[in-house]
């Protein structure tokens, strides 16, 4: 009986796919300088196996008079927090097309869960420091990750196969078509991309609140 057991689990073990896969990613501009803050999603093809994971949440904290940080990735379905490490109060809020809100953050003070139920980004403000900004993404896909200082990121633990991928930045021209482009993932052979994004000039600072999509 013990033998059968040891079989059968064997055999579900061999048929299950394995998730160690890994995509390395860079992303630059026209010039090769690399771009921090740029959001890299992978969508499985046909017959490629998705992993699943149940919903997250994540925090945007504020701290001296700035958002921290400055892009927040988000599944469909998880939930984002804002929380004001200041010792003044902030007054978060975004008109976005994608979820519109808003919070009176006394210092110390944390947000209720704001669960992101529809893909799409938003811009979000503070109603009293027109200097701060952040962005919410929030993507159907199953994987994603965000570039550091360097413009890098990777993606680790992914079945084999092959996928396509998306890139985003706050900073891209609005209306524009996303860049795309496949990859294939093996086991032990780590894939790569890379993207070239062309981006409009950094609009954290003074802004014009009828012109920067709150």
């Amino acid at each position: 009986m013990r033998c059968l057991f040891a079989i059968a689990t064997l055999s579900m073990l061999s048929a299950a796919p394995a998730f160690a896969g890994r995509v390395a990613i860079e992303v630059v501009d026209a010039a090769g300088k690399p771009i921090p803050d740029a959001v890299v999603t992978l969508a499985p093809n046909p017959g490629t196996p998705a992993r699943s994971g149940a919903a997250a949440t994540h925090f945007v904290d504020q701290k001296d008079e700035t958002f921290i940080p400055y892009v927040t990735a988000l599944r469909v379905g998880d939930s984002v927090v804002f929380r004001n490490s200041d010792i003044t109060r902030h007054h978060v809020y975004s008109f976005s097309a994608l979820q519109k809100f808003e919070y009176m953050l006394a210092p110390g003070e944390s947000s209720a869960p704001l669960v992101m139920n529809n893909p799409g980004n938003a811009a979000v403000g503070c109603n009293i420091h027109d200097h701060m900004l952040t962005y919410l993404y929030v993507t159907k896909d199953p994987e994603m990750a965000v570039t550091d200082a360097k413009g890098r990121a990777s993606i680790d633990g992914l079945a084999a196969g092959g996928y396509k991928a998306h890139a985003w930045h706050p900073q891209l021209r609005p209306g524009i078509t996303l860049p795309i482009q496949g990859v294939t993932v093996a086991e032990g052979a780590p894939a790569t991309l890379r993207f070239v994004l062309a981006l409009l000039p950094n609009p954290r600072g003074p802004m014009d609140r009828e012109h920067i999509g709150y």
